[in-house]
């Protein structure tokens, strides 16, 4: 009952001073919003590009890259696509930003397509939009490379059976190329993904982020009340020493479990994130909030002054965060990097809500959670052979 009395008193004065709602809603929720608005397109590879195509060949063979390549692809809703007159006026929109990127298709392409000459299907695009520049050499790359392959059978045949080829020859051979099937295809199979999405992802990140700031609230108070000099009253007054700890420990745990909470729902309400089944998100929860108690304790024990013990955390949190991939996934950097990962508590909770988007149960979380969860008893099983220290006058 002491121990409680005394996380109800925390509790209240935390609720009062307004810092909870700071650090462990508003704060996570608001960096959640932001990062999902910023990446979310990124994320999820959905661009919205225009291109402008000139065609000044007007042949054959650029009718059907603007009208069997590009246009299938602006009726799909991939990007949009605009003809305009001449590559001087397409060049210029690209520049001013008009468009992200355009295609120029020079007089005699055509021609050369189809008699073996050289040619040039150019991309140009705004200094501001290198993304859209990728994505527009990448579908002129593979038009001009269906063309080339063309070519080289050409060059082949005749190779083989040398003589002065006609027009006509020369065309029926192209079509004839033209319509064998190709060797090798990409096909894309529907399977479940371990990825989660942006707005997911993020506000996972930022929650697990700032646990570790939240239940510095309850902890913290150990030092708050020496440097106050109320320790000393509640040394002086008929409770256990460990009725001290566990009440302080109780706030964190409150707090810190009320801010998950609260970041879990009002991210599926207000930034449509999918967290996956609630009982797995419950376990992680749970797991996260005695993680970061773990690392609270630590440094509970470790700093003289309760400034000292934030300024310590705040850091630590960060750096975890970092690599735990919070803020990116830093997994796929590979090698040291992402072994290092593992060791974070962030890490194991994001690959487990990665496990529960693809519709796995409480049993998927349960390697991950274990881990978390000893992660905090162990830091804080270490924190309590200096806890003693703090506790005096």
């Amino acid at each position: 009952m002491s121990a409680i009395r005394i996380a109800l008193k925390d509790i209240r004065q935390r609720l009062r001073d307004r810092s909870f709602y700071l650090w462990g809603i508003a704060a996570p929720l608001g960096l959640a919003a932001i990062f999902s608005l910023l990446f979310g397109n990124l994320a999820a590879g959905a661009f919205d590009f225009t291109f402008a195509v000139a065609d000044e060949d007007r042949g054959p063979q650029s009718r059907v890259f603007v009208e069997q390549v590009l246009e299938p692809l602006d009726e799909a809703g991939v990007f949009s696509v605009r003809e305009v007159a001449s590559a001087g006026a397409a060049e210029t929109q690209a520049e001013k930003g008009e468009v992200d990127a355009a295609f120029l298709i020079p007089a005699g392409f055509s021609a050369a397509a189809t008699s073996g000459g050289q040619a040039e299907l150019r991309v140009v695009a705004n200094v501001d939009r290198p993304i859209a520049g990728q994505a527009g050499r990448a579908i002129a790359g593979q038009f001009a490379a269906g063309i080339n392959a063309v070519g080289t059978a050409l060059r082949t045949y005749f190779a083989l059976d040398p003589h002065e080829p006609t027009q006509e020859e020369v065309a029926a051979l192209a079509q004839a190329a033209q319509a064998q099937p190709e060797l090798l295809t990409l096909t894309e199979t529907a399977a479940g993904s371990k990825e989660l999405s942006a707005k997911t992802y993020f506000a996972a990140g930022m929650a697990i982020l700032f646990i570790f700031l939240t239940v510095q609230f309850g902890v913290l108070g150990l030092l708050e009340e020496r440097q106050n000099g109320t320790m000393g009253r509640l040394l002086a007054a008929p409770i256990s020493r460990r009725s001290i700890v566990a009440g302080k420990a109780l706030t964190s745990f409150i707090l810190g479990l009320v801010s998950m909470v609260v970041l879990v729902v009002g991210s599926s309400l207000l930034l449509g994130a999918e967290w996956g089944n609630p009982l797995g998100v419950a376990i992680l929860v749970l797991a996260a909030v005695i993680a970061a108690m773990g690392v609270m304790f630590v440094v509970a024990a470790l700093a003289r002054t309760p400034e000292q013990a934030g300024n310590l955390q705040a850091v630590i949190a960060f750096v975890l965060a970092m690599l735990g991939g919070s803020f990116f996934p830093i997994a796929q950097a590979g090698g040291l990097l992402e072994r290092v990962s593992l060791i974070t508590p962030h890490a194991w909770f994001l690959r487990s809500l990665g496990d529960l988007a693809t519709g796995g149960g409480p049993g998927a979380v349960f390697p991950a959670a274990i881990y978390i969860a000893l992660f905090g008893l162990v830091t804080g099983g270490l924190a309590q052979l200096r806890i003693g220290k703090v506790l005096a006058p």
